[in-house]
Parts: C-alpha cells; structure tokens; sequence
C-alpha cells in the first residue's frame, strides 16, 4: 500500500496532476464497462454502407463504386509502372511474396514465423495461445502472459506493402486476390469493438494506412468488386470511428501513439470523403498533427520518446502527410516542414553512411511504418533518403535499394540518374562537411557526438522533458570504420510470461554506464513508465573532449554523483574516465556491452578480432580492490545480450568491473593490440608506438 501512494506521489511529480486523473479515471471506465456502452460492440451488417454515408452519396454496390472511382482523391500514384534500369531487385519481394501465400508472414520486419494463410488473426503463432473472440477490446489486458504485440502484427497488414510490390513487378492477380482474402478474413474474424485486435487505436490506424495503401493499387484488379470496394469503406469507417472515439487515451499517452491516431483520422477524412463524419475527423487529425509535431519533434530535430526506430516511425507518418497533403491542395504548416526537415538533418549526423546503421537507442518494437524496400530493418537509408528529397530535393545516398521508398512516393521522376547529380553532390557534401566537423550536439534530444579519423563516440546525456525511454544517461556508443564495437542492448520484448524480459533491456545495468547499488538511474514504476526522472548536463564539449554528469543517483540517501568524460587520445583511440563520489561506500559497477567479436580475455583487458584487426578493450580503476568479469549470453538474466529486432537476441560480450567504496575513479580504453597503457598513481601513460601521452585522471573530474 505505501508504495502504491508513492508510485502516485512520483506519477503526480513527473506527469502532473491533469494526467494521473484522467488515467485514474479511464481505468474506472473501463472496470465499470462505461467503454464498452461508449463503443458496444456490434456486426458488420449491423451496419451497412449507407449508415456511413453523406446524403446523395450512392450506396449500392455498382453505383457506390462508380462513384468511388470518378471521385477519389489523389494518391500517391494513380497506375503504377516499374521503370527500366531501377536500383532494387524486385524478385527479392516477389519471394517474400510467395512465402506470404504459402502461409509465411514476416513479423517484426525481421523474422518468418508459419502462421498459414490467412492467419489465425486471435493466435500467438510462437506461443500458440490464443484470446478470446467473444469479449469486448476493453476486457483484455496487454500486461498478460502473451505479449499482445505478437497477436497485433498481423493486424497491422504490413503484408499489404509486400502484396503491392510484389503484384507491381510482375502484374500476377494472384497478389490482388491475396489482398482481399486478407481483408475479408479479417473481418469475420474481428467484428467490430470485438476481441483483441480493437485494443488499440494505434494499430487501427496502422491498419487504415495499410488498408489504403493496398486499395489504391488494386482499384483496378479483377479481384476488385462493387461489393469489397463498398464493404471496404464500411471496414474503414469503422477504424476511425473507433479512434475518434478513445482519442483522449492517444492523447494521454504522450507518446507517437497520438501522432498515428490523429494520422488515422485525418488519413480517413482526406482519402474518404464521402463518409459523414470525414470532415469531423480531418479537421481533429489536422489539428492534432500540427500540435504534436511542436511537441514531439524538439527544435534541434530530435525526438521527445527519445527513441530511434520511434523517431522513423513518426516520420514515416509525417512523409505520407506532406506529400499527401500536396497533392490535394491541402499542404501541412510550415512548422511541421520544418521540424521534419530538422529530423532529417538531425538523424544524417548519427547514422553510419556506408551501412545505414545507427544506434539502437530507446525502445524498440519492430514497427515499420513503410515497409517499400528490401533493405534490412536496421538500415535507415530508405528514411533518410526520402527524406533528403521530401524536404530539400536532394539525396543523401548514391542509388542503391534505398531508392524504392523515393519510387513509390513520387513516382518514376524521382529516379533518373540523370536528373540526381547535382542534388546528390549538394546533399553528400553538406553531410559530409558536418560528419568531419568533430564535434555534434543535439541537446534537446541528449545525443552528442565525437568524431576521430574513422571513429566516433554517440554519447547520451540529456534534462528528460518528455517520457523517458531507457535509464541510459552517460551510456556510450562507440563505431570503427562502420562497426559498433560498443553497443546498446536495444529493447527485445516488452510482455510474455518471463518477466526479466518485460522491457527488461530499458534499465541501467546493460546500459554502457556506471549503475550505483544495482539500481536504476530513474524509478521503474511499469514497463513503460519512469519517475524521478534523471538529468543530465553538458559540461564541457570540444572537438577531442566531452564531459557531463546526471543526477539520477543523487536521490539515494547518502546521494552520489557521477560525472564522466570522453576523450579522443589519437587516431581511432578513445578513453572514458568515470568519477564518482559519495560520502559512504557503494557498490559502482562499470558496465561494457561489446558486439560478439571472437576475443582473447588478459586479466582486465579483451582483445577483439574485428576483421582482421585485434581491437583492445582494457578498464582500470585508480585505487581500491575491483572485480573484472566477462559473460556472453547468460541465459539466467538479461545481461550479455543485445536485440536489433524485436523479439530477437542475440549474444554479445558483457563486461564488468565493479567496486566497493565510496569515491571511485573507473577508466576504460579503446585502441588497438600493441597500445600500451600503464597506470601510475593519477596518471594514467598511453604509448601509441612513438607516440607518448600523459593524462591526469584526477585533474578531469575538476
């Protein structure tokens, strides 16, 4: 009971007084069925076409369809036509295609799971459990033994964008036809308000974006009847019914929950204007849109969920926006423009340029928003390269697969070879000129940068204005020539019945930092939700040094402090040196996650084999008795691991040094095999074969 008033007392200090009434009181909503007399389930033929209809709009099927095709608004493409000569390989999806209608489905854009086809929409296809159908959305939790997201992928109809490229490239019905058997089967299976598929408005709306994608591609198939284009639109009226109605839970999340519901109304509104409640929804999408974005998108170009793969998913909400909203003269403010072009120029300085790479910060849940190419998941190359062109009509990237998002957006004009040199020299200079420039910050978002001659340090320090993500202050990444040799645990699941992994890689014990008596820098009060939130800050950021602190453990009864420092020591070698001070002993543990390189172990130092490199890791503390440990992959706990998808890990080098006391003083090195690095006293001497150099690891914490 009393930590239950504390966890409210915290909730109330970080997320103020407005939000924990309304989540006191959307949870008695829910307890009392208020929601499900709001939202009362029905079926399908309850309610027909001209139920959603404006007046003198026809509503039989033939004629309905007819006027479909004489009115509707603009899309991205009208027919679509692959050209000649195109930087992408198009039998890779068709592939993936056919694995789809023999019953394999792509979950997390990363993994083929046997589901059959259609699927058991209600079904954990890993688990095999499977919920009920009969019960209203709001009688289920998403805090269970299944994590709901695995029933959620598939009716999320990422599918759908494989289905159109595929029947893109090789003009085969068989590709239309699988589309609406998806469709129609997911209708009888999930009546409307009825089971757990209506959960969230979020996935309604993924679902309309999908939906649409794939019915302005197959308008014309032969698959294609006055009867599934008029219960087409009844299917769609129905989703933005559904998230106009629990908007104000979007609302309270704070979160790209309330970017890609508003998305869905407005999307719903532009795209269907037929319907009777479609300017209704325009106008609040609209409105919301155009909040969220001052909100969420920071003036730096950063994002407030302080989460990378959450970032492009909110982009990819804001691209089909603008470039929707051009083509039917409904253009979007200048202040969204303007913060999705700081996100691009924003994201053009963390990812890795030869791999499309960056780091796996935040949380991660495999979302997708527009699956248009065959590059990997972690490749943001496709986001960025749109991007560049949505905002500037420039490319980031010389043509490669990447390309594919540019194609579908706006069409064969955007490819020619042609017509890109000149925008593609101005755009690979202007990053170019800002990637050497050493040094970068972004503190809105808390990201700053280090740049050696083929290196880089990210470092992660930021005053938390918005929902934090992961207790990750002071956490380093560190790259060499396109490798993440120091790297971040990424997310990996966020619910099922083992409960180390519940959003177990979000704390601050596989984080690259200093944990301080195996706590976390900030209160885990649920999977999702931190108090006490930490801040960091900034103290000092040259072109060869960074320093900051945070506060996160200042909140302990004997408070502690810690403040690290990056240091560029020569070519592609780096030192982070960790001070922490205190009145009482404590126990410190420094903290490593390593990518699984083979490596040879001498007492406190690890020799990675990084191609044909032997890559040295070596940590030191200054004074007092420290224990050095080195696990891979520890299958009882969460430490050793590192996930780049959701719902998969894999095994990486954890390493620790830990101690017992009450002002501690940790180093650690990045270089190569024959560096030699001797600590004497204070001093710690780095000898770089001729080279020699003589650094006071006191005088750093002044």
């Amino acid at each position: 009971m009393l930590n239950n008033f504390r966890n409210l007392q915290s909730l109330f200090w970080s997320h103020g007084s407005r939000w924990l009434l309304f989540r006191v009181g959307y949870a008695l909503r829910k307890r009392t069925g208020f929601i499900r007399k709001q939202m009362p389930a029905y079926n399908w033929q309850d309610r027909p076409l001209e139920t959603w209809l404006k007046k003198g709009i026809p509503s039989k099927p033939e004629a309905y369809a007819h006027w479909r095709r004489q009115n509707s608004p603009k899309f991205f493409f009208e027919k679509v036509m692959i050209p000649d000569g195109i930087p992408w390989n198009p039998q890779i999806n068709a592939d993936e295609a056919e694995r789809l209608l023999n019953g394999e489905l792509k979950y997390f854009a990363h993994k083929f799971v046997e589901t059959g086809f259609p699927p058991d929409w209600r079904q954990d296809p890993i688990s095999g459990i499977k919920l009920d159908a009969n019960k209203h959305w709001s009688e289920f939790s998403d805090d269970g033994d299944v994590d709901i997201k695995f029933i959620w992928e598939a009716s999320r109809f990422g599918m759908v964008y494989t289905l159109v490229r595929a029947y893109a490239s090789t003009r085969d019905e068989k590709f239309a036809a699988g589309f609406w058997e998806l469709i129609e089967s997911w209708a009888e299976s999930n009546p409307p308000n009825t089971g757990p598929n209506w959960m969230d408005g979020q996935e309604a709306a993924l679902r309309l974006m999908a939906w649409t994608f794939g019915f302005q591609v197959f308008m014309d198939s032969l698959s294609t009847t006055p009867e599934r284009i008029a219960q087409f639109t009844v299917m769609v009226a129905a989703q933005a019914e559904r998230i106009y109605k629990n908007i104000d839970y979007a609302i309270s999340t704070r979160s790209n929950h309330t970017i890609s519901e508003a998305f869905g109304l407005w999307l719903a509104g532009l795209l269907f204007p037929e319907l009777k409640d479609s300017e209704k929804h325009f106008a609040l999408g609209r409105r919301l849109l155009e909040q969220e974005a001052a909100v969420q998108i920071f003036p730096d170009g950063s994002y407030s969920m302080y989460s990378l793969n959450y970032h492009r998913f909110i982009l990819h909400i804001y691209f089909c926006m603008i470039r929707l909203g051009d083509l039917n003269q409904s253009p979007v403010s200048s202040l969204i423009f303007d913060r999705v072009s700081a996100s691009i120029d924003y994201l053009s300085q963390i990812i890795d340029p030869e791999t499309g790479q960056m780091p796996v910060y935040g949380s991660n849940d495999g979302a997708l928003v527009l699956p248009l190419n065959n590059c990997d998941f972690t490749d943001y190359r496709p986001l960025l390269q749109l991007g560049s062109y949505l905002t500037k009509k420039e490319f980031l990237f010389e043509p490669g697969p990447w390309d594919e998002d540019l194609f579908w957006l706006y069409g064969n004009p955007a490819l020619p070879r042609a017509d890109r040199s000149d925008a593609l020299r101005h755009g690979v200079e202007a990053g170019r000129s800002v990637r050497d420039a050493g040094k970068f910050s972004f503190p809105h978002g808390g990201i700053h940068l280090l740049h050696g001659t083929n290196s880089k340090a990210v470092i992660r320090c930021t005053d938390f204005r918005s929902r934090p993500s992961h207790a990750d202050q002071l956490h380093v990444d560190l790259w060499w020539r396109g490798v993440n040799i120091a790297c971040d645990a990424g997310t990996y699941l966020y619910g099922g019945k083992d409960r180390r992994w519940r959003n177990g890689l979000a704390q601050t014990p596989v984080h690259n930092t200093v944990a301080v008596d195996q706590q976390d820098q900030m209160k885990m009060v649920s999977r999702f939700t931190w108090t006490d939130w930490s801040q960091g800050e900034v103290l000092l950021h040259d072109e060869k040094i960074w320093k900051g602190e945070h506060d996160g453990y200042r909140r302990l009864s004997d408070p502690v402090h810690h403040k690290r420092t990056v240091m560029s020591v020569g070519e592609d070698r780096w030192l982070i040196v960790d001070h922490l001070t205190a009145s009482q002993s404590h126990h410190y543990s420094l903290h490593w996650l390593l990518n699984d390189f083979p490596f040879e172990q001498q007492e406190n130092l690890l020799l990675l084999s990084v191609e044909a490199v032997k890559y040295k890791v070596q940590l030191g503390l200054m004074e007092k008795k420290s224990t050095f440990s080195v696990v891979r992959g520890d299958e009882n706990s969460t430490r050793g691991w590192r996930s780049r998808y959701y719902a998969h890990k894999e095994p990486a080098i954890s390493v620790v040094l830990e101690t017992n006391q009450s002002q501690g003083c940790f180093w650690t090195y990045f270089g190569f095999e024959f560096d030699v690095i001797e600590l004497a006293g204070e001093v710690l001497r780095i000898s770089l074969g001729n080279e020699e150099s003589s650094i006071n690891l006191s005088k750093l914490n002044m």
